[in-house]
């Protein structure tokens, strides 16, 4: 059975910055999904034209617009490259460029150009999960994340937050205040009598 060898992260895209060539629906919708999980995420977008929505969803978020043709210093000081533009020679360009500077880059729908995926997030308050599936099947990774935010729970922050001020007023080493937080918390994984 194929295995999935990504390792996930959470990135605090408020310090870095993020380049999206292109200036089309995938490259809108990149970074609709940007905005929604880091709505501080420092973008710049470099496209020969935009479409109306990427221009209003720009204006909430810190997003740069530059209305130009790509070229290699765009790629000064970004730590992720998202390639959509519809010339896939310019896209594979922008992908050999960031090799070069150990810069991450996802060329749109192209994995093996890839270094990272975009795959489903749910957010609620301070819980964020997120879902890939290898960059396989991004409507299995939609299901997946429409089943998540029904099963979590809307005051799951409020847990959150609670078990952070009892995990302060635990005693003892760190391997009995974990068995004391795992006793605490197994309720919330027990399956439920239909």
């Amino acid at each position: 059975m194929e295995r999935n060898n990504l390792y996930p992260i959470f990135l605090k895209t408020k310090n870095l910055h993020v380049l999206i060539v292109g200036g089309g629906f995938v490259a809108e919708e990149k970074l609709t999904f940007l905005l929604k999980s880091s709505p501080d995420a420092k973008v710049t977008m470099v496209s020969p034209m935009f479409r109306e929505g990427t221009i209003a969803l720009a204006k909430k978020g810190d997003v740069t617009l530059i209305k130009k043709k790509y070229s290699r210093r765009y790629l000064k000081g970004k730590h992720m490259v998202v390639a959509t533009t519809n010339i896939p020679e310019i896209n594979v360009k922008i992908y050999k460029h960031c090799r070069k500077r150990n810069t991450l880059v996802n060329v749109a729908d192209n994995p093996p150009y890839c270094d990272f995926y975009m795959g489903g997030i749910v957010t609620k308050g301070n819980v964020k999960v997120a879902i890939s599936t290898n960059g396989k099947s991004p409507t299995t990774a939609k299901r997946l994340r429409q089943f998540f935010e029904e099963v979590i729970p809307e005051n799951i922050d409020d847990l959150v937050k609670n078990l952070n001020e009892f995990r302060k007023t635990i005693k003892g080493d760190f391997e009995e205040k974990v068995e004391t937080l795992n006793e605490f918390t197994k309720g919330l994984i027990e399956k439920k009598e239909s």
